[in-house]
């Protein structure tokens, strides 16, 4: 799209963007298939544990049952690489791919905000949005791990409910680069959740660049109320599931999540004279 010309007022250049980016209004059944692709991307987008392991089957049976979209042919090459894999090695993938690496982790605040005061103040934010919807998240999760997120649009829905996504654009771009460079198979998840969304203008193309070359910003703060133990619990079970994770306990400073604020173990009190 060519630009707007200048002698338009800023207020309709602005207004006629908003409507340009704006998603089309979509039939119920289009709806219901939106947030059944969300909804796959979340859990596929899960620490894979015995559960999902176990249920490869039934999801590749309902991934092959979405309508024919570009998003249900991504998340087919998924699924058919997922059900090829045995158990370790997909744990073993995911731990590499997303735990380990900062430019793919999967907690959207930290690429908007890295770790800045800013951060703290945007995750109670996305909390408080899920609690005005009525949706009350278990604690197993940060609220801007992903696929928390993808599980309150698919509820929400393609308004405010995919807000979040829409504000983290430029976050999601870059774990999709950054999964594309590795060659991971979880890079046709992020491709099917990327293909939902309105084109990136050529700003979110410079802030992923920029992004690329210099990081996300930084500032080492805490990130009450979501410190140790926030995204974990104190038995440091991964996820939903509760199963055992690859971060341990990261209170104790094992493999915490991106930008996570891990507090230094208190020094013993000094004794007085006696």
């Amino acid at each position: 799209m060519s630009p707007l010309p200048a002698t338009i007022p800023a207020l309709v250049r602005t207004r006629v963007r908003a409507a340009v980016r704006r998603p089309a209004r979509l039939t119920p059944e289009e709806t219901a298939s939106r947030a059944l692709t969300l909804r796959l991307v979340s859990l596929l987008l899960q620490y894979p544990d015995a559960e999902l392991v176990s249920a490869r089957d039934e999801l590749g049976t309902v991934v092959a049952a979405l309508p024919d979209t570009p998003a249900a042919g991504h998340l087919a090459r998924f699924t058919d690489w997922f059900a090829a894999q045995d158990a370790e090695a997909l744990e073993r993938h995911y731990v590499e791919t997303f735990d380990l690496r900062r430019r793919s982790g999967l907690y959207l605040t930290y690429y908007l905000h890295g770790d800045t005061r800013r951060r703290g103040m945007a995750l109670l934010t996305l909390n408080q949005r899920y609690r005005a919807a009525g949706w009350v998240t278990d604690g197993g999760e940060l609220p801007d791990h992903l696929p928390v997120v993808l599980e309150f649009a698919a509820l929400a829905g393609p308004g405010g409910g995919e807000a979040p996504l829409r504000q983290h654009r430029r976050g999601l771009e870059l774990i999709h680069t950054a999964l594309t460079d590795a060659g991971s198979p979880y890079r046709h998840v992020l491709a099917a959740l990327i293909g939902l969304l309105p084109p990136p203008t050529e700003a979110d193309r410079e802030a992923v660049a920029r992004l690329v070359a210099e990081g996300p910003p930084e500032e080492e703060v805490g990130l009450d109320p979501y410190g140790a133990h926030g995204a974990y619990g104190p038995d440091g079970a991964h996820g939903p599931y509760g199963s055992p994770g690859p971060y341990g306990s990261y209170g104790n400073g094992e493999f915490a999540p991106p930008g996570t604020f891990v507090p230094p173990t208190p020094a013993r009190p000094t004794e007085g004279p006696r």
